[in-house]
This record gives structure tokens, C-alpha cells and sequence, in this order.
């Protein structure tokens, strides 16, 4: 069949988890037949939440979309480090969390990680060194050398404390890692962490309005005239953005 170019704009899709964001790029491709798709920002396949896809002319506006700040909720497990830094991943070490841990603490290793940074992308990652992404690398079991990169917080909130979970939100910069942000903690307070759950709430001045997203179930059944009635017109991204 040939392809649809006359689809165009931004579409917001509450990523399921256990699935790659090219996963859902692929399955929006064939509901909406266009191949000019693009997502603003890679989700782990355990993550959920928020994946912008920009749809025929709106790939030009990629860039921008994607270098915009972003809000996300998540879980880090304390006493297990591992080869991911999240639930995926292999656990490297145990320790006990000290049973006089108090949430003040927790709070005072949160606040090391406030402002501007230095943040070590983890090894399975999609940066890439000498042409080659990082995860392929480390699925060879090699480490390399990674450059720190600055990133931003913005804000942070601690929602639950029962430990050894601690559920959080953090408002966060591009190229910020919630995976090493989970860890860097568990370093910090001395006993070990990773990230047992993330979902993105918010990226820029998007947020989940209803009717304004699709799922990729929609995606998937072929749903076409209800994901396009969800999706945003560059025009409406303008009136958003206040441009």
C-alpha cells in the first residue's frame, strides 16, 4: 500500500511497558501507513508513559520537542545494584539497608543530585562510542569509559517512603538518566540501588489531557481515525509552546 503523506503533527502515546519505543514507531507507521515517523526521546521497554511521535512535517520540529525538560515518576529499590542500573538487568550486589534509615537522609542524598551536574551515562545506553552504541557493547561484556554530561534537575518530590522502596518525581533536563539517577543515590546513601519502576508524565509543555493521546493498543488495532482525531496540529503545538 502506498504510504500516506498527508498525516502530519505531534502524537502523544502512554507507552505500555515490555516494549521498545521503535516498537510502537513501527506499529504506528502501518495504523497511520506513513513512514515519516520520529519519536522526541527514547523509553526504556520498562518504562511507561509518555512518547512523543512526530508525524510527517512535524519531524522538523524534532529537535526542539525533544530538547525540552521532562517529568518523571519512579520507583528505586534500595539494596540491589545492577548491570542496568534497573529491574532488566542482572544484580550485581547486595547489601543490607540500614533499618535506621530515616527519610531525612534519603532526602539530604537527593539534594547532592539538585541543579546542575555531573551525571555518568550507564553503559547500556544508546550513546554511542566510535560509531558503535553503547549497549551493544555492553551485551559483549565490555565497559568503557563514559564522559560525564551535564544535565539538570529542577525539582524533586519524595512521594512514599517504605523501604526499601522509595517512590519519587523528578523534573529533569535532556539526556537526564533516571536509571544512574536511582543508582548515584544507592552509592550515596551507602547500601545500593536501581530503578523498579519509571513512567513519564510530562515532556515540555505536553501533558496527558484527555482525548489529546492514544495507547498503543489503539496503535496496534489499526484504530487510524481516532489516534489522528488525538493528535496535535503544528498549530495547536504553537498555541501550546505560547510561540
Amino acid at each position: 500500500m502506498k504510504s500516506n503523506d498527508s498525516v502530519n503533527g505531534v502524537l502523544l502515546v502512554d507507552k505500555s511497558p515490555d516494549m521498545t519505543s521503535h516498537d510502537v514507531v513501527a506499529v504506528a507507521r502501518r495504523c497511520l501507513n506513513t513512514r515519516k515517523i520520529g519519536h522526541c526521546g527514547t523509553l526504556d521497554p520498562m518504562a511507561t508513559g509518555m512518547l512523543i511521535l512526530v508525524i510527517g512535517s512535524a519531524t522538523r520540529i524534532q529537535d526542539l520537542l525533544m530538547s525540552e525538560d521532562k517529568e518523571y515518576l519512579g520507583t528505586a529499590t534500595l539494596g540491589t545494584t545492577t548491570s542496568t542500573q534497573d529491574k532488566e538487568g542482572e544484580p550485581l550486589e547486595t547489601k543490607e539497608v540500614p533499618a535506621d534509615l530515616t527519610e531525612a537522609q534519603v532526602r539530604a542524598a537527593f539534594d547532592v543530585q539538585m541543579g546542575d551536574f555531573y551525571q555518568t551515562p550507564p553503559m547500556v545506553s544508546a550513546i554511542k562510542k566510535d560509531g558503535v552504541p553503547l549497549y551493544k557493547l555492553a551485551r559483549k561484556g565490555q565497559e568503557v569509559e563514559r564522559e560525564p554530561r551535564l544535565v539538570h534537575v529542577f525539582n524533586y518530590e519524595i512521594s512514599r517512603f517504605a523501604l526499601p522502596e522509595i517512590d519519587f518525581k523528578v523534573t529533569c533536563s535532556k539526556g537526564f538518566y533516571v536509571r544512574t539517577y536511582a543508582h548515584d543515590l544507592g552509592q550515596r546513601l551507602g547500601c545500593g540501588a536501581h530503578l523498579s519502576a519509571l513512567r513519564r508524565t510530562r515532556s515540555g509543555h505536553f501533558t496527558f489531557v484527555p482525548g489529546k493521546f492514544t495507547t498503543f493498543d489503539a496503535l496496534k488495532e489499526g484504530r487510524r481515525e481516532e489516534v489522528i482525531s488525538s493528535m496535535y496540529s503544528l498549530y495547536d503545538v504553537s498555541k501550546l509552546r505560547g510561540v
